[in-house]
């Protein structure tokens, strides 16, 4: 699973997922890719297993890289305990995603083997997404 292997501090507030993705919301590497459509918070074990849909669907074939990365910590008290006693203990790690943010991208492989593979991944997220081409996200920034 992925994870920071160390971080600044231990314990972060929830913040606020307000407005569009200003980064990351290019397809860079690959041909095609997974766009957000809602904000929302993916967690590194769904990450991981849109990966395994992805290269299981292909299998193995083509290239997948993942655009996005968990580096915020949720915590959670432990179950029946009085409130208060500070704050919970990290639990898992999280990757804030806000709309049109490139999730996944793929290529060497066919369209229609990309848009299936993607719609594969997309039923593990939490949230809605789109499949798109490169030339469709502004491919080649410079």
């Amino acid at each position: 699973m992925l994870m920071p292997k160390r971080v600044k501090r231990r314990r972060v507030f929830r913040g606020r997922m307000k407005g569009k993705a200003l980064r990351g919301n290019v397809v860079n590497y690959g041909e095609y890719g997974l766009v957000a459509l809602d904000p929302g918070w993916i967690k590194s074990n769904q990450i991981e297993a849109a990966r395994i849909a992805m290269t299981r669907f292909t299998k193995r074939g083509g290239q997948v890289w993942i655009k996005i990365f968990p580096d915020k910590p949720v915590t959670e008290k432990p179950a029946e305990t009085r409130m208060g006693s500070g704050k919970g203990s990290p639990e898992y790690w999280v990757a804030v995603v806000k709309p049109g943010r490139v999730l996944f991208e793929i290529g060497g492989v066919s369209e229609a083997d990309a848009r299936e593979a993607m719609r594969l991944a997309s039923h593990k997220l939490p949230i809605r997404c789109k499949f798109v081409k490169k030339e469709d996200v502004g491919g080649d920034c410079k």
